[in-house]
């Protein structure tokens, strides 16, 4: 079924390359809303699949905006995404 999540530290189409390049194996398509702040993701997700899925954006620095998460948890996030960023700005 097609859910919608609030998605931390997406800024960019790189950011939106990087999701979707890692996560369409396993997940499918997944459409990346930029115009909105926090940034959203849809996908077509089952309820039992959206802990692997929470794990692999938080593995991105992507968390779910519904996770709560300590200041060295979220600045680790942060760092990472910038990663993630740059990698898709490349691959894009």
């Amino acid at each position: 079924m097609k859910q919608t999540f609030e998605v931390f530290n997406v800024k960019c189409g790189g950011c939106a390359s990087t999701l979707n390049s890692n996560l369409a194996k396993e997940f499918g398509e997944i459409e990346v809303n930029l115009e909105v702040i926090p940034r959203k993701i849809t996908l077509d997700i089952e309820d039992r699949d959206i802990d692997k899925l929470s794990k692999a954006l938080k593995e991105l620095g992507y968390p779910l905006a519904s996770e709560e998460m300590g200041f060295m948890d979220s600045t680790s996030a942060k760092a990472k995404s910038f990663v993630s960023c740059a990698i898709g700005k490349m691959n894009s």
